[in-house]
């Protein structure tokens, strides 16, 4: 192998492992006058009055997620339920809900 080999493979190692062992994180904030109920996939959601927020960490390694707010919606105690806007069918999604229509 030649050392401008060597150099590119060990950059690329480096920069794969640099990808694998960071992770990101967001604080999510309602500056809205109502409640909504953040979304994240993977993640899960929560519950947001006015002015609260949620960090939220994403895993290193993780490749595609997505972040969404939802409103009026109503869970049952076991995080079953229904949102207007955003749906996904849980308090804590799975999956990455329905699109939010105007």
């Amino acid at each position: 192998m030649n050392k401008f080999t060597q150099t590119c493979a060990l950059f690329f190692t480096s920069l794969y492992l640099i990808t694998l062992t960071n992770a990101a994180t967001f604080d999510i904030i309602n500056q809205c006058t109502y409640t909504v109920w953040a979304a994240a996939s993977p993640g899960g959601g929560r519950r947001l009055d006015r002015g609260q927020s949620w960090t939220l960490n994403v895993a290193p390694g993780t490749t595609g997620a997505r972040i969404w707010g939802r409103t009026n919606c109503n869970f049952d105690a076991n995080g079953q339920g229904q949102c207007q806007t955003g749906d996904c069918g849980r308090l804590e999604c799975q999956g990455y809900g329905s699109p939010n229509l105007p």
